[in-house]
C-alpha cells in the first residue's frame, strides 16, 4: 500500500473513531490477551526476573505504546529476542541495575524516532536478523531445558548444553519426585500445546494452545496436589510496580558497559520491532506503519519499564499476527489487551500462583525452537547463494556460543563482504518518471542495504492506482537485503492487484518475482 492510501486510511480511522468496530476489537484483544499471558511470565522466566515483571511489561506496551503506535495493530511486550541478553545482564549486573539500563535504552529509542532513523533499522541484513533470532531460539530452548526439571538454567548456552544429557540421566521414574513430576508437567504442556494446534477444529482456531498447554499442566498439578516448583506473584499490585526510591537508583548509568549495554538493547529491540511491523503490514490492508513513530511508542514503552524497574519491550510478531487474525482493526484491539492482563494480575493474582514452572518451560521450549527456523536460511542459499547463507550461518554460532552483541556485529560486518567489489558505483540514485501508462521508478548504480533507506521511502510513496514500472537496467549489482526488500514490495503490490513490471538484466532478476 502506498503513502497516499496510508495517508486516506488514517483519515478514515480518524473520521470513524476509535470504536467503530468495536466488536471486533473486543474479540480480538481477548485472543491476544490469551496468548499474552503465558508469554509475559514465560519470557520473564527465561530472562531470569520475577514473572511479574513480564505481566508489567505487557501491561505498559498493550496500553501506553497501544495507543501511540505507529503500527496500529502490532502488539508490544516482552520479547523471546532479548531474553538471552536480558538473562546474562542480570547475572552479571543483577536485577537493579536493569531500570536505570532501560530508562537509557529508551531515551536512545526516543531519540532515533525524533531524528527519523526508524527507517535505517529495516536496511539490517535479513542473514543477520534470522541468523540473531535462529541462535536466540537454540539459547532458550538450551536454557528452559533445565526448567523442565525444575532446575536453573546455567549462565551460559555451552554450560547448558554440557548439562543436558547429566539432567536426563539423572531421572528415576521408579520414584518419582519433584523432578520427574516436572517433567511430566512440562511435557504435558508441550503435547497438549502442539495437539490442539494440530488437530483443533477451525471454528475454535483462535483458542491458543499455549493457554491450554498451561491450563492442562496447572489443574494436574493442582488436583494432585503435585510438589513442584510454583511461579511467584506478589501479593498487590502495588508491588509489581516498583518505582525508584533513592538518587543512587541511577548510578548504575555512570558505568561505561552499561550504557554499552543499554544501547545494545535499544538497537536489538528496535530492530526486532521494526522487522515484526514491516510483517504485521503485510498481513492486513488497513493503516501502514509510520516507522518513526513506532520507534518513539516504544522509546516511551522502555523509558516507563526502566522506571517501574520491568521487562524490555518490542513489537511481537507473535501477538501481533493473533492480533490480526482475530478480526482486530484498529489500536484499540492491543491497548484492551493491556487492560485484561492488569485486571487479571489486580484481581485474580492467586490463579497465577498456581501454574507450574515447568509449565511456562514448555512453552518457551516451543517458542525457542519455533525461532530455530532453517526455512530461512534455505532461502537464502537458493535465492542469493552461498554468502547471506554463510552470514546466517556465522550470527547463529557465535549467539550460541559466545553472545548475542557479538553474532550481530560480526554478521553485520560480514554483510559489508557483499558490497566491497562495487565501492566504485555505490551510490544508488533513484529516479521517477510518470511515462504515460505506468509509473517508473529508474535505479542506478549499485543497489545495496547502504542506500535501502532512500529506496524504501520513493517505493512506499508509489500510486496504489497505477501501474508501477522497476526499471533495474542501469543497476550494477545488487545484494540480498534490496533483493529481499525489493521481493516483499512487489509481492504486495501484485496482491492488492496493482500491475508492477520489472526490467533489467537476468542476473539481477533471478531472485525476482518478475
Amino acid at each position: 500500500m502506498t503513502a497516499a492510501t496510508s495517508s486516506a486510511s488514517q483519515v478514515t480511522e480518524g473520521r470513524s473513531g476509535p470504536f467503530a468496530h468495536f466488536s471486533r476489537d473486543f474479540t480480538a484483544s481477548i485472543v491476544v490477551f490469551l496468548v499474552a499471558m503465558p508469554l509475559c511470565m514465560g519470557i520473564a522466566i527465561a530472562s531470569g526476573v520475577p514473572p511479574e515483571k513480564g505481566l508489567v511489561t505487557g501491561i505498559i506496551g498493550g496500553i501506553v505504546v497501544g495507543l501511540l503506535a505507529g503500527s496500529p495493530l502490532q502488539v508490544s511486550g516482552p520479547a523471546a529476542g532479548l531474553a538471552v541478553i536480558v538473562f546474562e545482564f542480570v547475572r552479571e549486573h543483577g536485577l537493579e541495575a536493569l531500570g536505570p539500563v532501560l530508562l537509557l535504552a529508551g531515551v536512545a529509542q526516543l531519540i532515533a524516532g525524533w531524528a527519523k532513523l526508524g527507517g535505517l533499522f529495516r536496511a539490517i541484513s535479513p542473514a543477520v536478523v534470522h541468523g540473531m533470532l535462529a541462535g536466540i531460539g537454540a539459547l532458550i530452548v538450551i536454557g528452559q531445558f533445565h526448567i523442565l526439571f525444575d532446575e536453573k538454567p546455567m549462565s551460559s548456552g555451552l554450560q547448558n548444553m554440557a548439562m543436558m544429557p547429566t539432567r536426563v540421566l539423572g531421572l528415576d521414574f521408579t520414584d518419582a519426585a519433584a523432578t520427574e513430576l516436572a517433567l511430566a508437567l512440562g511435557l504435558l504442556t508441550i503435547a497438549v500445546m502442539l495437539g490442539w494446534e494440530k488437530l483443533r477444529p477451525k471454528s475454535m482456531s483462535l483458542v491458543p494452545g499455549a493457554l491450554l498447554g498451561v491450563l492442562a499442566a496447572t489443574l494436574a498439578a493442582w488436583s494432585l496436589g503435585l510438589g513442584v516448583a510454583r511461579i511467584e506473584v506478589p501479593a498487590s499490585l502495588s508491588a509489581a510496580f516498583a518505582l525508584p526510591t533513592t538518587t543512587a537508583w541511577f548510578a548504575p548509568l555512570a558505568n561505561p558497559a552499561l550504557i554499552v549495554a543499554a544501547l545494545a538493547i535499544a538497537f536489538i529491540a528496535s530492530a526486532e520491532t521494526l522487522l515484526s511491523a514491516a510483517a504485521v503490514d503485510r498481513m492486513h490492508d488497513g493503516v501502514r506503519t509510520n516507522y518513526d513513530k513506532e520507534l518513539r511508542a516504544q522509546g516511551l514503552g522502555n523509558f516507563l519499564c526502566g522506571v517501574f524497574g520491568a521487562l524490555p519491550m518490542t513489537g511481537v510478531i507473535v501477538r501481533s499476527s493473533a492480533n490480526v487474525q482475530a478480526g482486530a482493526k484498529t489500536r484499540l484491539s492491543t491497548i484492551l489487551h493491556g487492560v485484561w492482563i492488569l485486571g487479571f494480575v489486580a484481581l485474580l493474582p492467586w490463579v497465577l500462583r498456581e501454574v507450574p514452572m515447568a509449565a511456562l518451560g514448555g512453552i518457551l521450549v516451543v517458542t525457542g525452537w519455533r525461532l530455530v527456523s532453517l526455512k530461512h536460511v534455505e532461502h537464502l542459499f537458493k535465492a542469493h547463494g552461498y554468502l547471506p547463507a554463510a552470514i546466517w550461518a556465522v550470527t547463529f554460532v557465535l549467539v550460541v556460543t559466545t553472545d548475542l552483541l557479538t553474532g550481530v556485529l560480526v554478521g553485520l560486518g560480514l554483510s559489508l563482504i557483499e558490497v566491497l567489489p562495487h565501492l566504485r558505483d555505490i551510490r544508488l540514485r533513484v529516479s521517477e518518471h510518470g511515462d504515460e501508462g505506468a509509473h517508473r521508478v529508474e535505479l542506478s548504480g549499485a543497489a545495496t542495504f547502504l542506500g535501502l533507506t532512500r529506496l524504501n521511502a520513493v517505493l512506499e510513496r508509489q500510486p496504489a492506482d497505477r501501474a508501477i514500472h522497476l526499471d533495474l537496467d542501469k543497476v550494477k549489482a545488487m545484494d540480498h537485503t534490496t533483493a529481499e526488500t525489493l521481493t516483499e514490495w512487489i509481492n504486495r503490490h501484485r496482491t492488492r492487484g496493482n500491475n508492477v513490471r520489472i526490467t533489467g538484466p537476468a542476473s539481477l532478476l533471478r531472485p525476482l518475482p518478475v
